[in-house]
Order: structure tokens, then sequence, then C-alpha cells
């Protein structure tokens, strides 16, 4: 059995008014610029870290009449948690012996322990004073900030808790040389048996000798030196050490070397600073494991907290995720910032806790529970495999190819701006109404506006409307201010009967020559075109659709514009990309009346 810092609450902290936060074991924040996460994270080093030392008047929330605020709180619960993850009754011997009289109990009889730390301004010292304590109950969230409760001071920290805060700006070479760094108190714990120091110092020496006397340089700067003795009447000895004399002088000098094998490595100052970043959050998992290790020793509970902000900066998609598996299988709770869409995109959905500023605060906001198959689509058809849509202002959510790779073009042609500079995000639901529903929970459960240009056939008009429904409720889906519908049709039959034939014409025989679209319909007049099995009754005998031939005729009315739509239909994602910049070259105020309609409805949605 181990534990778990399963709930965060944080008040007056830089942009943050009040928010409370749930944690799982690996939590991954994920949220813009300036939403909230570095501020969430300092808050938590805060009350288990380092950081109260660093503490200034710019981290007090400024309230929106513009004073600053009184203090800063910051809510911490510790609960038991089983073997399976989830939260257990009662915290095992060795964690009850760690905590002793801190540990509280619940009405249900669940056992946790709460931690505050409060930091207020000191006027007399010019400086500012944090206070630790425990409570005797974990307050209403309503009410937390102002509810009476009884507090003891923390006299000291939870050894058994420690919390390594690894800022987003880290680099290795730097840290060797830095004794309060992760890898400098690493290399600073360095013992050896005083048998094992004398024998590796009688190595040392030897290489040193060695070292001096094949050198002649070496050799002669030796002699040089021994010149000294003069000024000491013969008492002094010079010596030339390469490598440090002393096993306590090892840690100063000590490299760190990567390569593809031992012959061909460099020092850390050679390499890039992706390499240098990812080696620096190592070293931070090599100090965590080595405390683990001398509580093990002792026969003490340990479970430390890792924070990592942005640890994906310098790094490529696929180191990246490789470094995702290394922080989540860390011992211990993992806390990870970002703005990777590959990291986040590898992460469990449950995992995710977005950040989005909210006025004058900051809201945090997860996934909800929902049925496992629905949880699986989500996660592979938004999160896995569209993970920039996590960062998003807007989704923008259509059916076919044409309109996935036409919509972000006139985007920005109506809007003057491309689409990601707003923060708006297209995708393409493959053509099924059905395909909605894991991008509508995605944008519900994050607050993020979805917008839908859907096709107008009957059967994906019903589709949507189930599926919009059963995530936002009962919609009128012919006046929604998000949705815009086809009539009766898809995008490219909808700019045919609505007189933008000429630009579908000018997309073909831009490709495919002038006389594509006459050579198609020569060469397949009169071929079937399908077998329509609604137009006869089922065979009397054996009951089965009898389907009837439908052949091609160009000659009948509106031939060439089917033919036009066949084409178009053979191969969308080669003609997509003519069509949308065929329909660019219109002024905007030309563009299709239902295209106009749902730009307009963007536009007053997100105030652009």
């Amino acid at each position: 059995m181990n534990i778990l810092a399963d709930c965060v609450r944080v008040s007056g902290f830089r942009g943050i008014k009040c928010l409370e936060v749930s944690l799982p074991r690996v939590a991954v924040l994920i949220g813009q610029n300036n939403s909230g996460k570095t501020s969430f994270l300092k808050a938590l080093q805060l009350a288990l870290g380092d950081y109260s030392r660093a503490l200034s008047e710019e981290d007090f929330h400024i309230c929106q009449n513009g004073s600053p605020a009184n203090e800063i709180l910051v809510d911490l619960r510790i609960v038991p948690v089983g073997p399976d993850g989830k939260r257990a009754l009662k915290f095992s011997s060795d964690w009850q012996a760690e905590f002793g009289d801190i540990i509280m109990p619940e009405a249900t009889g669940h056992q946790f322990v709460a931690l505050r730390t409060r930091s207020q301004r000191n006027p007399l010292k010019g400086n500012f004073d944090t206070k630790r304590t425990t409570l005797d109950k974990w307050p209403n969230v309503a009410t937390w900030t102002t509810e009476k409760v009884t507090q003891k001071n923390l006299v000291k920290r939870l050894e058994a808790l420690p919390f390594f805060a690894v800022e987003a700006q880290r680099d290795i070479h730097q840290e060797l040389r830095e004794r309060t760094s992760f890898v400098g108190r690493v290399l600073s714990g360095i013992k050896y048996n005083p048998s094992d120091v004398q024998a590796l110092e009688e190595l040392i020496k030897g290489v040193n000798d060695e070292a001096v006397g094949k050198s002649e340089e070496l050799k002669g700067l030796k002699k040089h030196l021994q010149q000294l003795n003069k000024s000491f009447g013969g008492d002094g000895s010079a010596e030339i050490t390469p490598l440090p004399k002393k096993i306590r002088d090892l840690s100063k000098h000590v490299s760190v070397q990567f390569g593809e094998d031992s012959a061909n490595s460099f020092s850390m100052e050679y390499h890039g600073m992706g390499t240098r970043s990812w080696a620096s959050l190592l070293t931070v998992k090599a100090f965590s494991e080595l405390l683990g290790d001398q509580h093990a020793t002792e026969m003490k509970p340990f479970f430390p907290i890792l924070s990592a902000e942005e640890p994906e900066a310098h790094l490529h998609p696929n180191a990246q995720r490789s470094l995702y598996r290394q922080l989540a299988d860390s011992k211990g709770q993992v806390i990870v910032s970002t703005h990777s869409p590959y990291l986040a995109a590898i992460a469990k959905s449950e995992d995710l806790r977005c950040l989005r500023r909210d006025g004058n605060n900051v809201k945090i906001l997860s996934l909800s529970t929902i049925p496992p198959e629905d949880q699986r689509r989500l996660q592979r058809e938004v999160i896995h495999t569209r993970g920039e849509i996590l960062f998003s202002n807007a989704i923008v959510l259509c059916e076919g190819e044409t309109e996935e790779q036409a919509l972000p073009q006139l985007f920005e042609k109506y809007f003057g701006s491309e689409a990601f500079r707003l923060g708006v995000n297209f995708s393409g639901v493959g053509g099924s109404g059905k395909r909605y529903l894991p991008f509508l929970t995605f944008a519900r459960d994050f607050d993020v506006p979805v917008f839908i240009f859907s096709d107008g056939e009957a059967s994906i008009v019903k589709a949507l409307k189930e599926n919009y429904e059963a995530v936002f409720g009962a919609t009128d889906m012919a006046n929604c201010p998000q949705i815009t519908i086809l009539d009766n049709t898809d995008f490219e039959g909808y700019l045919i009967n609505n007189g933008f034939t000429a630009s579908l014409e000018n997309a073909i025989t831009e490709l495919d020559g002038p006389d594509a679209i006459t050579n198609w319909m020569t060469k397949r007049q009169g071929s079937l075109l399908r077998k329509d099995k609604s137009l006869q009754a089922p065979c009397p005998r054996c009951k089965q659709a009898i389907g009837t031939e439908i052949y091609r005729d160009y000659t009948a009315s509106g031939g060439r514009e089917r033919a036009i739509l066949e084409i178009l239909d053979s191969s969308k994602p080669k003609y997509a990309p003519a069509v949308a910049s065929k329909l660019c070259d219109l002024d905007k105020s030309a563009f299709p009346p239902k295209l106009i309609e749902f730009f307009e409805k963007i536009k007053s949605r997100l105030s652009l």
C-alpha cells in the first residue's frame, strides 16, 4: 500500500485566485501560455519544497480592485491508496508510524493527512513569513479559505514526502558545477569505505605518475616547478596531477560523456540542449532513487513527488514520448506541465488536467467519466491522433476531405489571418455523423467552443443530432448558433446547386487539362453507375432484393454537373486543394452563403 497527494487547493498565488485540483499518480497539465500551469507547480513547491525562500511581492494574487491578496494559502490532502491505485480506508503501518497523530479520520472512516501552507507579509522585517500546519479536517471546497479548522504547527518537513521541482530551464553541463543542483547533490553524497579510498588513491597516483612520466612537456614543467624549493629551504615538493589526487575531490571534476559507444562519446558541453535537458531530468530520478534507497535501508517509507515543467524542451517527438515514459515509470507521484501534443497524446486521457484563464482566476478541467468504449474512441480519435486540439481556442468539425482542406484556407481569406494564429483547429470526422461523439465529449469537458459544418443528407444529420444531443442535450439543429447544415447534399453538391460550378470546373481542368470533363463524359457515357435495390420489390421466390441497374446518361439535364461530381468523388485528396484555391480566388463577400453564415457564427462566438 502507498499514498497519494490526491487534492491540492491554491488561493491568492500569482494568477490563481482560488483553485482546487484533483491529482492522479501521473498528472499531465496542459493549457495555453499563461494559463496557470507554472503558477500551480510553484504553489506546490511553496507547500512541499523550497520556494518559500524565493517568495516575492509578485507572487501575491492581484485582485480585481487592483490590490494584492493578503495571504497565500496552499492546502494539500494525502490519502492512502491500494495496489489498484484507488483510495484505501487506512494508511499502512509504516505510514501510520511516519505520520503519527497528524492522521485524521473522515466520517466514513477514511484516513487522510491535510497540510496547509500560509504565506503572509512581515512588514517589520520587510519579507514574508511562511507557516506550515496540519489540519484536523478537510474543509468544504466552497468555504475552505474561511472555514475555521484546528491547526497544529508542522515543526519540520516530511522527509518521507520530498518534492523535486524540475525547472523549464535546465542544463546538466551547468548543473555539474552547482553543488545545490540534483546532480551536484548526488556527487556530494559520494562515500567510499576507508580501505577503498586508500586503494583508489594509490591507483590514481600510479596513473598520474605514468601520465607525467610519458609526457616531455609535463616532465619539463615539473622540473621547473621544483625550483619552488629554494623559497622554502628545500622542504617543498611540487607535483603535477592530471587527475585529482584525493577521492574527495573527484566530484569536482566529474563530467558526463555520451555517444554511440564509449570510444565515440563526448562531454555534454558538445551535445545539443535536448540531450543536456534530458540528462538533467534523469539526474533528478537518480537523486530520488538514492534517497529512496536510504529510506529503505532505514526501514522508513518514502514517496517522492516530482514536478517537471516542459520536459519536451529541445526534444524531437519520439524522444519526447520516451522521456514521458521514463517520468511516468518513476516511483512516487509525477506532475508534468507541457505544451507538446505528442507528449499529451500518450498520456492517459483521465490523467489530463487542462488549465484555462477565467477572468481574474484560473479554472481546471478534466475529462468526465464515460463508458470504456467511448473512452477508447476519445483517446484514439482525438487525443492520440490530434493532440494539437488539446491547446485550441476553438474546434471546427466537418464531414469530408474537401471541407477539411478547404475550410482552413477559406477561413484565412475571410478573417485575414491563419486559423492557427487565432487558436482555431479544423478536423474532419471521416464522413460519418457517428464519429462526432469523441470530439464533442472533449469539447464539452475541456470547455472548448466547437463549430460544425455538416453535410445535409438525412442519415448524416440524424446521426449528428443524436450524438450532439447525447453530449449537449436537446438542440434545435436548424437554429443552433454553432452548427451549419448544408441543404440535403454534400459540400460539392451544395456548390453546384448554388452557382459555383465554374470554380469546380476550373479546379478539375487546372489539374487534368481543358478537356478533362468532356473526356470523362465521352468515355463513361452509357456505362453502369450503380444498382439501386430500392426501386424494385424483392424477389417473390428467394425474398432477396433485386437491384435495378442505373446507367450514366450525361445527355440528360444536369449531365455535366453529375460528371463533375463523379470526378471530384474519384479522388478527393487530389482535387480538394484545387477546389479550395478556386474558391479563395473569389472575394469573400462572394463566398457560398452557407460558408458566410458559418464564419459569421464563429466570428460572433469568438469575438473575432
